[in-house]
């Protein structure tokens, strides 16, 4: 009997999702993929417009283009999940499912901090547009990383920004003009990773002259007086602000009583099964526990290998076959540094006690790689 996958959200899993149900159903089986948007927008390249070596256009695909591959893309936004009903609406449509796939990412919660707006955002394309044309006028002075609080998605990504901007100082010759700062709510550097690479991330900002101050969150930014304020009671002048928002699952995960005590999605740590037959969660949506007590951390990387495993249980179960893969933590990341280097972290976050991660050190090489890994993944899912 034919089956229906919905997949709901466009990013890396549910675009894995959907192309790798697609390459083991035959066609009779519906893979039925909803995003808001009508592209995809590829996360590791956009610090590269920040930079100024990437546009908008060289980082993001139509979703659309997926039609060619045999599967059905419908742009909406979803207001409803019903996993009782099997039915998701999206716009004025609603769409009912054999099985349902949420891949919806985490949302920025601008709300959470007074006065933070899309404008500082590091974490969207719109804010990094805007941060790049600052950064064009920017001759010297106060400029600032913040991760206003945790968990975020790409826990490398704050001091890639901060390294890069060092960088963009270095080349525009001012560097010696701008105090530059990352503040973050973080006790360390990629915690999750381990007090090791905590203070090897610590130790690359330090020596490029960044300044580090753990165990701040933001309270409030008032953009009109060039101000930020944190929960310690500190309030601090700047220039330049370039901001990782709050996170937060979105609305519609929690009307539907998908969302666990951490704020997240629930589900089995090696199958992404939810509580509900048939429905699975991957991605930065989902609240896995590690075997430490610490969440894992929300990456593209994650949800990438997640969207395998998953894909291959649901085309294994409806072809009555027996593989059972499993999700087993395994993880990587790429640091970009500047200087057309990159560092690697590399490791197994499923590990006991302890997440066992091992940390590359800035190469050229990898650098290349990830240009490349850009390259593979266009022409391999679009």
């Amino acid at each position: 009997m034919a089956k229906t996958i919905l997949i709901l959200g466009g990013g890396a899993g549910g675009l894995v999702a959907a192309n790798e149900l697609r390459q083991k159903l035959n066609g009779e089986h519906k893979i039925v993929l909803i995003d808001q948007n009508d592209y995809h927008l590829f996360y590791p390249s956009l610090f590269w417009v920040l930079e100024g070596t990437r546009t908008p256009e060289q980082i993001t695909k139509k979703l659309t283009g997926l039609a060619k591959k045999g599967i059905d893309f419908r742009q909406g936004i979803i207001t409803k999940i019903d996993v009782i009903e099997k039915k998701v609406e999206a716009g004025a449509l609603s769409y009912s499912y054999d099985y349902l796939i949420i891949a919806l990412g985490a949302r920025l919660n601008y709300d959470a901090v007074e006065g933070l707006g899309a404008e500082n955002c590091l974490y969207a394309l719109p804010g990094i547009l805007d941060i790049r044309k600052r950064l064009n006028e920017f001759s010297g002075g106060k400029a600032y990383v913040v991760v206003a609080s945790v968990p975020f998605r790409c826990p490398a990504a704050p001091y890639e920004a901060a390294m890069l901007l060092n960088y963009f100082f270095r080349q525009r010759g001012i560097r010696d003009k701008v105090d530059l700062r990352v503040f973050t709510a973080e006790d360390q550097p990629m915690a999750v990773a381990g007090p090791k690479i905590g203070a090897s991330v610590r130790g690359m900002i330090e020596n490029q002259g960044i300044k580090y101050q753990p165990k701040v969150r933001l309270t409030s930014v008032d953009n009109r007086s060039g101000k930020i304020f944190f929960d310690n009671g500190e309030k601090i002048d700047f220039d330049l602000l370039a901001i990782v928002p709050p996170h937060k699952a979105p609305e519609v995960a929690k009307e539907a009583g998908l969302l666990g005590d951490s704020g997240w999605v629930p589900v089995n740590p090696s199958t992404l099964e939810t509580k509900h037959p048939g429905v699975f969660a991957i991605g930065d949506i989902t609240g896995i526990k590690l075997p430490n007590g610490k969440a894992l951390p929300k990456a593209g990387v994650f949800a990438h290998y997640e969207a395998k495993v998953v894909a291959e249980r649901i085309a294994a179960e409806i072809e009555g076959k027996k593989l059972a893969p499993k999700f087993n933590g395994w993880g990587s990341c790429f640091l970009e540094v500047g200087s057309g280097k990159a560092g690697l972290a590399f490791g197994n976050f499923y590990a006991k006690p302890d997440p066992k991660v091992t940390m590359f050190p800035p190469l050229k090489f990898w650098h290349l790689i990830k240009i490349l890994f850009e390259k593979w993944w266009f022409y391999k899912w679009f």
